[in-house]
């Protein structure tokens, strides 16, 4: 295949290279809680009870010959709107700051429901869509799903459930398994080798445990004790603090920042030297509660290098005059790859082959591949939590290992 990346970054500091840096060569190749913050009235499926906004006519934006279907709850209910208006706004920034794509949105309104998602993808496959960015929720990916299988449409969806993706179906979302990956390896690799887990009894805390017990066995490390807590975490917390004195890390890890940060006082209050043990966890540590916590000073946690984020916010505030959400940046960096992939690589542009090329994507928020199962892999930065903001321990890598 030819390089990518030469096509796409000629022209050096132009808004090209913004947009989306594609990497073939191998010297040059995941509710993040950034995500989780700005989603504060969304669960992993959908949104929370609240009323819905007045639905939103089809849109097409661009001109190109290259058709893009882009579902979004833009009449969801509580949050949603807000969120989905803000990739909206993304998707059609990264258009422009691309310089004359060939593509065209066809942007639909799925109203955060199932049944909203699957006629907004039956709309864009009418209309021609060769691939389908969306929906957000878990819940509307596999109804949209059954259509653009059947017509061999690949979807890049943005949902944070794991278990929606699957053939012809990937994910961009930030998942949790390749934040546990990143920060286990990290501290394995500084000769930490006995942990321990505390854990909500939730679907996030299942996918946060499945990660971190394979990740530790995979670097020759051991988990020494591990529980989970529902509402009543007392026992969890009891058993845990009794076992600190024979482990060397722990994983705290909730999609809640304030209930982490309660689980961790509540591990003091039991006589838990957490003072003894490097505290670690995933992306939802990038939270203001856990920053100002006096027990969490020190954790690190897996997270994406904050510099990229901060560069397209300055862009995003500038043409809209308004600070994106999080999640913006996960429609640029959708519509930004299609419009890179349309532009170089012929008929087979949305091929799997091509989506799931092992040296990756470079996006917004750094380094990103689609695995062969519509997960993805992330290259992350490692963080360290400290008052007046989070500091970078290590940064997000250069290039995807083999």
């Amino acid at each position: 295949m030819a390089s990518l990346h030469d096509a796409l970054t000629t022209r050096r500091g132009s808004t090209r290279r913004s947009a989306l840096g594609l990497i073939v060569a191998a010297p040059f190749v995941a509710a993040c809680s950034g995500i989780q913050q700005s989603l504060t009235s969304l669960t992993p499926n959908g949104p929370t009870e609240a009323p819905a906004g007045p639905p939103q006519q089809p849109t097409a934006v661009g001109t190109g010959g290259v058709k893009v279907g882009l579902i979004l709850p833009l009449s969801g209910q509580g949050n949603a709107t807000v969120v989905a208006q803000a990739m909206k706004n993304a998707a059609e920034m990264a258009l422009a700051e691309f310089q004359n794509p060939n593509i065209q949105l066809l942007i639909k309104d799925d109203a955060g429901t199932a049944a909203g998602a699957q006629q907004g993808a039956q709309q864009a496959l009418d209309e021609g869509a060769e691939i389908v960015l969306g929906p957000l929720f878990g819940l509307s990916v596999p109804a949209a799903a059954q259509l653009t299988r059947a017509r061999n449409v690949p979807m890049i969806a943005f949902s944070t459930d794991s278990s929606v993706a699957g053939r012809g179906v990937y994910l961009l979302s930030f998942l949790p398994e390749s934040q546990v990956n990143r920060i286990v390896g990290y501290i394995a690799g500084t000769g930490k080798q006995a942990f321990a887990g505390l854990l909500p009894d939730s679907a996030y805390g299942n996918v946060v445990e499945a990660a971190f017990k394979q990740e530790v066995a995979r670097r020759g490390g051991r988990v020494v004790a591990f529980e989970k807590y529902s509402a009543d975490r007392s026992v969890a917390v009891r058993n845990v603090a009794q076992s600190l004195g024979n482990v060397d890390t722990l994983l705290l890890a909730d999609d809640d920042g304030g209930a982490m940060v309660a689980v961790a006082d509540a591990l003091n209050s039991s006589g838990g030297n957490l003072k003894r043990v490097q505290l670690i966890g995933t992306g939802v540590w990038d939270n203001p509660r856990v920053t100002a916590s006096a027990t969490m000073q020190g954790g690190l946690y897996a997270a994406p290098d904050p510099a990229g984020f901060r560069a397209f916010s300055g862009r995003y505030r500038t043409k809209f005059g308004q600070e994106p959400v999080r999640p913006a940046a996960l429609s640029y960096d959708a519509v930004a790859l299609v419009a890179a992939l349309a532009r170089t690589q012929g008929p087979q542009r949305f091929s799997s082959d091509v989506l799931t090329n092992p040296s990756g994507f470079a996006g917004i928020d750094g380094l990103f591949r689609f695995r062969a199962d519509g997960t993805n892999e992330r290259g992350l930065a490692v963080m360290r939590v400290a008052n007046g903001g989070a500091q970078t321990v290590a940064a997000s890598p250069k290039s995807f290992g083999t």
